[in-house]
């Protein structure tokens, strides 16, 4: 796999900016009552992260060392405010939802960790990769999570009615706690399907139900006792 493909791949899965690092957790949180609006905030994020990157890993040797936090500040609020003239333009029903989040992009610590630890220290090319998929990863798993809160919450995915009549929504799920839950229920599902393939993989070996210490192989603290 080229190095290219795999600065990309990281971001859907290994290093997903939510759920694996945990980078960004407040606009996951506060902005994700519905799938648009995860979307919404996913997409900006994505337009900030990727010039940003772009910008800072073209000026990487001219940024003195010593401001580079500052310079990497300047350039993303630059970027934010594109953005937020680009969605009051254009998007103003969606804009008004995501409030003041849009402009808190600006010390998104996924924005700032992509900078520091990346665009600065690597070629344009490579600061695309991790910046597309690093942002696409992000706008996912909020749109994912807005889709589950506002199915439970609401019965609609993007404004749609999805559920059957009789379908009572748990109202909480679109408030604050809902956010909450719906994470961990998420990070509940991802952390399953990982022992799983561990043990598909053969890294876990499950034990049985009747098998002793005596027998399990795994130390020799006991002596077989």
């Amino acid at each position: 796999m080229s190095s290219i493909s795999k600065e990309f791949l990281k971001g859907l899965w290994a290093e997903l900016p939510p759920f694996r690092v945990l980078l960004g957790l407040c606009p996951t949180l506060a902005v994700t009552s519905t799938a648009e609006n995860g979307l919404g905030m996913g997409a900006a994020v994505i337009f900030v992260l990727t010039l940003s990157n772009v910008i800072i890993s073209a000026l990487r040797k001219v940024i003195p060392q010593k401001v580079r936090i500052a310079c990497f500040i300047v350039v993303t609020a630059s970027l934010v405010v594109s953005v937020e003239l680009l969605m009051q333009a254009y998007v103003y029903p969606l804009y008004q939802k995501l409030g003041i989040f849009v402009p808190l992009i600006v010390v998104n610590c996924l924005i700032l960790g992509r900078a520091e630890a990346f665009a600065s220290r690597n070629g344009i090319l490579l600061s695309i990769a991790d910046a597309l998929g690093m942002g696409i990863g992000f706008a996912a798993s909020l749109t994912l999570l807005g889709g589950i809160r506002e199915i439970l919450g609401s019965g609609t995915v993007f404004g749609v009615p999805v559920m059957w009549e009789s379908f009572k929504p748990a109202e909480f799920m679109v408030m604050a706690p809902g956010a909450f839950v719906a994470l961990g229920m998420i990070l509940a599902g991802m952390n399953a399907f990982n022992r799983w393939q561990s043990r598909k993989k053969g890294e876990i070996a499950p034990v049985s139900q009747n098998s002793t210490c005596a027998s399990c192989g795994a130390c020799n603290a006991c002596d077989g006792k």
